[in-house]
């Protein structure tokens, strides 16, 4: 009987002390990576106004501006470039407030390399939309609570492939590492 009850003790103890190993080896990992936690937060948080500016203009412009549904084959161009524009300023923000520490640029210069980055990261965005919105998602996507449209999975789309490219360049290049 005794020797049931240290070998239950051992178990015991080496079970916890592995839980503990493995809660040690979690909380280190996450302390070295809070920065692309903090990134993927701020990410999150600016294409929630991305999306959302998005389907609101894709919805309105389109009454005002009647060539907004189709301008010479680019499909939402000003719902588009207003949208990311609210999305890149929202990440401006909160990436020098949560995620980045200052580089050894100027402020200026900073945020002049930002927005640069932001430009070509735009481009970029605005070609994957309109290659996924023509040849990918070529029909809405049904949930059953909740349907994801054409124009809204390409938006999705595009703004995650261009957020890896946004991470290391601005870690890099802007906030110099």
């Amino acid at each position: 009987m005794k020797q049931k009850n240290i070998l239950t003790t051992i178990s015991n103890c080496l079970t916890y002390s592995y839980k503990f190993a493995i809660l040690f080896t979690m909380k280190e990992i996450l302390l070295k990576q809070k920065q692309v936690l903090l990134f993927i937060f701020a990410g999150a948080l600016s294409a929630v106004v991305e999306i959302g500016s998005f389907k609101m203009l894709s919805v309105y412009l389109p009454l005002i501006f009647s060539n907004e549904n189709n301008f010479h084959g680019i499909h939402f161009p000003l719902s588009n470039i207003f949208s990311t524009s609210c999305g890149i300023l929202t990440n401006y923000f909160l990436s020098i407030w949560f995620v980045f520490e200052r580089g050894k640029h100027s402020k200026k210069r900073e945020f002049a390399y930002f927005m640069s980055v932001s430009l070509v990261s735009t481009i970029l965005s605005l070609v994957i939309f309109q290659i996924f919105f023509r040849f990918v998602f070529i029909n809405h996507f049904d949930l059953g609570i909740f349907v994801f449209s054409q124009e809204m999975l390409s938006k999705i789309s595009a703004i995650l492939l261009v957020s890896i490219l946004n991470y290391s360049v601005k870690k890099r290049v802007i906030f110099n590492g």
